[in-house]
């Protein structure tokens, strides 16, 4: 396999290119992570039980994920919470034979082995379930951002898996449909700069 099956050598793909591999060992997903490692954060590699999935992220994917990421931590220094995040750091489990990158991940607190809460731009949906992964690293809560739409997964047990969240047990303060409304907004500076307006007002009504 080639960097060339997803045109890496274009810094800024117009649009998301994915490629999905079958019967992937460990070994080989390892191999693949260290030989990628310079296109990271722009190629996001997803490994599941020997399903492995590379996905280029396009311009649009990554504005979202930055939009969001500025007002989660907005909202975390409104509150005066600490909030540490990783980044697009990749995160793998062996013994699960699990492994990806979110998009943008945190902690509560000091930072840990594995985020408490790990977000998700969906520009097209993939192959691999992305929960399933989440469940092998034990995070606690996954953030969906699809369709203009914030949902929230929180962490039963490994038996059951994820359940859908009205309200993030991690950041229960965290009003998600407010926030969602200053995601879109053409100008990040300015739509922080609001969103930080109306948390204050939300908290001393």
């Amino acid at each position: 396999m080639t960097a060339s099956l997803l045109n890496l050598s274009n810094p800024v793909p117009a649009a998301e290119q994915r490629l999905v591999l079958e019967g992937i060992s460990w070994q080989q997903y390892d191999a693949l992570v260290a030989l990628f490692m310079n296109q990271l954060p722009a190629l996001r590699v997803t490994y599941l039980e020997g399903t492995l999935e590379l996905l280029t992220t396009s311009p649009e994917h990554e504005r979202l994920k930055k939009a969001i990421a500025r007002l989660i931590e907005a909202f975390a220094e409104e509150l005066d919470l600490d909030l540490n995040g990783y980044g697009s750091a990749t995160f793998r489990k062996e013994a699960a034979a699990r492994g990806l990158e979110p998009d943008e991940c945190y902690c509560l607190g000091e930072l840990h082995e594995v985020p408490d809460i790990a977000l998700e731009v969906v520009i097209t949906s993939g192959s691999v379930d992305k929960l399933e992964v989440y469940k092998g690293l034990g995070v606690q809560e996954v953030w969906f951002w699809q369709s203009q739409k914030l949902s929230l997964y929180g962490l039963v047990d490994e038996e059951t898996g994820y359940q859908a969240l009205a309200t993030s047990q991690c950041l229960p303060q965290l009003d998600v449909s407010l926030l969602s409304r200053y995601v879109e907004r053409p100008s990040q500076t300015q739509a922080v700069k609001a969103y930080r307006q109306a948390v204050r007002e939300q908290q001393l009504a």
